[in-house]
């Protein structure tokens, strides 16, 4: 067991390590992250791993960041990876792992796209690119710009990022300041072909409706 490995375990309540320790292998999380509603809260509270138990929810970088939890507690690095959007879109930000040399990512989404990667990528790059086609708004408008360098969630304490009771703004904010690597100009994005209109309607395909749009 790695040093860190060591220190993410001791820093954990035993709720939550009871909720890591089962999840052990990429797939395991990444069911236990499908089966958590959607966090709709757009009040810029970022949940921590504790958090995200306690209230049964979470949004993309509180997945990831669940995620990179789950797999630090079994030896893994925690890894997370940035997408970069145009303007009128949201970025979207994945964990990272790998097995027999090649990348996978375990992705927390509301939408039919952007989810689960199997590890079957030989590059960053090449795993990004699997996402840019189902980057796009419904107009069809393709969005994705950029992808980060691997973030590495050990620069932080593990009674931080795991266990904070607090919002996780910093960590976002240092994840968006990393190193990005462009894919399309400003310019060349103008040019693309937009989505098709079958392609569109996916975008309406959600897996949990917003509480004010539930039926009474």
């Amino acid at each position: 067991m790695d040093v860190y490995t060591k220190k993410v375990r001791a820093a954990l309540s035993p709720d939550v390590a009871r909720v890591l320790q089962k999840l052990s292998t990429p797939e395991k999380v990444q069911d236990h992250l499908d089966a958590l509603p959607i966090n709709f809260d757009l009040s810029g509270d970022l949940l921590s791993t504790k958090r995200v138990i306690e209230q049964h929810r979470a949004q993309c970088i509180e997945g990831a960041m669940f995620a990179a939890a789950s797999l630090a507690y079994h030896g893994a690095v925690p890894l997370l990876l940035d997408f970069q959007t145009s303007s009128f879109d949201e970025d979207h930000v994945v964990a990272l792992f790998k097995r027999d040399g090649k990348w996978g990512v375990i992705s927390k989404t509301n939408h039919a796209i952007l989810r689960w990667r199997d590890p079957v990528y030989r590059s960053i790059r090449e795993l990004s690119m699997s996402y840019f086609h189902e980057y796009y708004m419904h107009d069809g408008r393709k969005t994705m710009k950029a992808y980060s360098k691997p973030f590495d969630l050990r620069r932080y304490e593990p009674a931080y990022w795991v266990m904070s009771g607090e919002s996780l703004e910093r960590i976002a904010g240092d994840l968006d300041e990393t190193r990005h690597f462009p894919i399309v100009s400003s310019q060349k994005m103008r040019t693309l072909r937009r989505a098709s209109m079958i392609e569109r309607k996916l975008l309406d395909v959600v897996e949990w409706p917003r509480p004010d749009e539930k039926c009474a």
